[in-house]
């Protein structure tokens, strides 16, 4: 399952002089903490859903031709639209490209580093380049100078101290 949630909470009928107007549907994108707003028009949805059928079966669009002026209408595109985005996150194990350039992600992990660095190393062992790696990746640091005070600090950092014991040992009792 993937870390990316989709809401589409409003819409909003825009004009322009050049041509008629149109309805702008807002996309809240919230990935691993973070959330950041797309704007989208139905054309927009529509030019996504035909790249997508080019390379797997995409759920069903919300219909193209519907009276956009009622708002009863709207509401239920974009409670449509919603569902349409929802299940393909849902139905898809890898989320194709396009898709996450539809909603403006950049940097999407499919699998966390430790599990990057042993799928490399198995890769690297199955089409043999393992034996040309000139040097080792790094895999853990001896000490991490924001944790641990140094040796000539003569106080120590009680919140740091404070919140290692309250993580690493909650049982036990402070001095």
């Amino acid at each position: 399952m993937h870390n990316v949630r989709i809401f589409i909470p409003s819409f909003r009928s825009e004009d322009n002089p050049i041509e008629k107007g149109y309805t702008v549907f807002k996309i809240d994108v919230l990935m691993n903490g973070r959330q950041h707003t797309v704007k989208k028009r139905y054309s927009e949805f529509q030019n996504l859903h035909k790249i997508l059928k080019k390379s797997m079966t995409p759920p069903e669009i919300p219909s193209k031709h519907v009276r956009n002026w009622i708002p009863k209408v709207l509401e239920q595109r974009r409670h449509g639209l919603e569902l349409y985005l929802q299940a393909i996150i849902m139905e898809n194990e890898v989320l194709p490209k396009i898709f996450l350039d539809f909603l403006n992600i950049r940097h999407f992990p499919s699998l966390t580093k430790t599990e990057s660095c042993g799928l490399v190393k198995r890769l690297l062992l199955l089409s043999g380049l393992s034996s040309k790696l000139t040097h080792q990746p790094a895999m853990l640091y001896h000490r991490d100078p924001y944790m641990l005070p140094s040796t000539h600090d003569t106080l120590s950092n009680v919140v740091i101290e404070g919140v290692i014991h309250g993580i690493f040992y909650p049982d036990l009792q402070p001095r």
